[in-house]
């Protein structure tokens, strides 16, 4: 894909995540890696409701700011997941409503924060390890990010909201998209007793499709 195709798929996938509700006002940042392995991110301060494809952040190979405004405070985010995750080709957060309530329960577990409700979660995700409280912008929260050793796809910041990293834009959207859906699902089924996958009917899922689980 041409720069000029993904900066325009870039702002096009943000907008609608945005008009749909997942992230509202300045909120969220999203960023994708070009062909020649430099990073386009969506500026400080920017709503995904209006980005321009033409002053996205432009970084280069070795992770030099050459273009564009200045990015999102939560570049060291980002950059964990490139670092540590060599299939990562696009990186999504948000501050999803309802994953942000999820991160908020203290039944939640932190080593698997959605429950076994549906097969696209688990195959789309994997485990999502639930992080503690950071200061937004805090380098600590790449810290944290790191310390998963790239085993995990996708992480929750407790009170803040969802990160998700995949091969390309497309897929880390629709795989934040159908958190977002889970944690949601969870929220509305609380308490109600739902027939969950059984532990075989998970297993069949990640045999299936390969999912990273035992890690």
């Amino acid at each position: 894909m041409t720069e000029t195709a993904l900066r325009d798929q870039i702002c096009t996938l943000a907008k609608s995540l945005f008009d749909r509700g997942l992230t509202h006002g300045s909120t969220g940042n999203i960023s994708a890696r070009t062909e020649d392995g430099g990073l386009l991110v969506s500026p400080t301060g920017t709503s995904f409701g209006s980005l321009d494809p033409a002053r996205l952040s432009r970084f280069d190979a070795m992770g030099r700011l050459i273009g564009g405004d200045t990015p999102t405070k939560e570049m060291p985010l980002h950059s964990a997941f490139y670092d540590t995750r060599s299939t990562a080709g696009a990186v999504v957060h948000l501050h999803a409503t309802h994953s942000v309530a999820l991160s908020m329960l203290p039944e939640t577990d932190p080593d698997n924060v959605l429950p076994p409700l549906t097969p696209y979660a688990i195959m789309q995700l994997g485990r999502v390890k639930l992080l503690p409280f950071f200061v937004p912008g805090d380098p600590a929260m790449g810290d944290a990010v790191r310390g998963l050793a790239g085993k995990r796809s996708a992480v929750l910041l407790a009170n803040h909201g969802p990160v998700v990293a995949g091969r390309d834009i497309a897929a880390a959207c629709a795989a934040m998209e159908e958190l977002e859906a889970t944690a949601r699902l969870a929220l509305v089924l609380r308490g109600a007793q739902p027939r969950m996958l059984t532990e075989d009917q998970t297993r069949a899922v990640i045999t299936r499709f390969d999912v990273e689980w035992d890690i």
